[in-house]
């Protein structure tokens, strides 16, 4: 269904297998193949971002952007926001991906007032709504952008100015009506600016508490309004605050736990915010599928020789793989989530095309990654370890420990009768490393 002319030098891409040399074809993503007993497309969910992918021109602290994208006109108006969901909904049947993710103020521009501003968003969603019907392309998630404007420079809900907090509440109010306007599965909010750059003018415990009561309003207006997405945190270390509240999976849980929140919220994981929190991103996953926390994933990546975040396309298929062992291994996988591919290309790509080929390779990537954790997974032998390795826990004493029925005077007894400890098996990581790229 081409809905535009400006990508017909580019074919519908489709799968065909590892050996094919065309560039605009997918080698490892088969979306109906069956993998563990469910299609590959309802694994990964892929979802395309209207941010980096349509209105990100690739500038950078250095200097201006470098990408003229042909459809824009080069205003920030209404009618070009309208115009452009044409552009976006042909390059998602092209590709051939199910879900779109984006920001209020990535599909609509700010009016002259708030109730213009508001207006605006709602054009564009019954435009929005029109294209998937008529494309069957849904709504991954919605989010409102409380980061880009000065409005926002000290903060959205933990600005010390309550009018910011208010300006927010009708960002989210609104997001969330039409997220679920929208069949939107989930929401998402990431604290772009909810952090500090100084102690020396922040009341850190208030300002904590602020984001707490904004939840709560949040979950409050979900309920009322019966808005059954999921609500998701997308933690982040740094950049552009000095420290974020958010900072990762396991700070986010906490303050969930302590405001009375755990039970509304999941998290979003991002690959290259889990390494600027000084994080492996399979850790940020383990962290949450321990505590069956673990929502959806905005899939780029850093570079090792920059340490900031640079949004790059995932190309580490053997980082998806140990990410999948992960995924797969949660109750319903990703649930209502998936893969959004948050990432951009980069400064010097300049043409059509390259849109089409960074995201064919993040696709890819994930795809063979969770056709070798299949293989992994089916060959039971890195499990079997595992589970070896905690034997002492599945009887005597430690299953007495993980039951709750010991306590410290009986454990010195055991222990004292014993009189030392039974030797320590090694851990092998080595030949488990070893064991791990034989599937890739």
């Amino acid at each position: 269904m081409a809905l535009t002319s400006w990508f017909d030098a580019i074919p519908a891409i489709t799968y065909e297998g590892p050996e094919t040399d065309n560039p605009f074809a997918f080698r490892w993503y088969q979306p109906d193949e069956k993998i563990l007993g469910k299609p590959m497309k309802d694994w990964m969910r892929n979802a395309v971002c209207y941010w980096h992918t349509f209105r990100g021109v690739a500038l950078d602290i250095f200097g201006p952007g470098t990408l003229a994208r042909p459809w824009e006109d080069g205003s920030n108006s209404l009618d070009m926001a309208l115009k452009r969901t044409d552009v976006v909904f042909d390059f998602l049947t092209r590709l051939g991906v199910e879900y779109y993710c984006f920001h209020d103020r990535d599909v609509a521009p700010e009016g002259a007032n708030l109730a213009e501003t508001n207006r605006n968003l709602w054009a564009v969603a019954e435009k929005l709504k029109q294209l998937q019907a008529a494309t069957k392309v849904k709504l991954l998630w919605g989010t409102a952008n409380m980061f880009s404007h000065p409005r926002f420079s000290q903060g959205a809900a933990t600005s010390p100015n309550a009018d910011v907090f208010a300006y927010c509440a009708n960002s989210v109010k609104e997001m969330l009506d039409v997220s679920k306007h929208l069949g939107g599965e989930n929401y998402v909010f990431w604290g772009g600016r909810e952090g500090y750059n100084t102690l020396l003018n922040t009341d850190l415990k208030r300002e904590q508490d602020h984001v707490a009561t904004f939840f709560h309003l949040a979950v409050e207006y979900a309920k009322k309004i019966g808005f059954k997405g999921q609500f998701l945190i997308e933690p982040k270390a740094c950049e552009p605050t000095k420290h974020q509240y958010d900072f990762d999976a396991a700070t986010v849980l906490g303050f969930l736990r302590k405001h009375d929140l755990i039970d509304h919220f999941k998290l979003n994981i991002e690959q290259n915010h889990a390494t600027l929190a000084g994080h492996d991103f399979c850790h940020e996953l383990a962290v949450c599928a321990a505590e069956g926390k673990l929502g959806s994933i905005d899939s780029n990546r850093g570079d090792v020789m920059n340490g900031w975040d640079t949004d790059q396309f995932p190309n580490d298929y053997r980082e998806c793989a140990q990410a999948w062992t992960i995924i797969l291994a949660n109750k319903n996988g990703l649930g209502t989530g998936g893969l959004n591919y948050d990432a951009k290309v980069r400064r010097d790509s300049y043409d059509l095309e390259d849109m089409f080929h960074a995201h064919i390779c993040g696709i890819d990537t994930w795809a063979r990654g969770l056709r070798i954790a299949a293989k992994i997974i089916e060959g039971k032998k890195l499990a079997k370890f595992v589970k070896t390795r905690y034997a002492s826990y599945d009887k005597g004493i430690g299953k007495e420990i993980e039951s709750g029925t010991t306590d410290f005077e009986k454990l010195q007894a055991y222990i004292l009768r014993k009189g030392e400890v039974a030797p320590n098996a090694s851990a092998r990581q080595e030949y488990l490393e070893n064991l791990f790229n034989g599937y890739c």
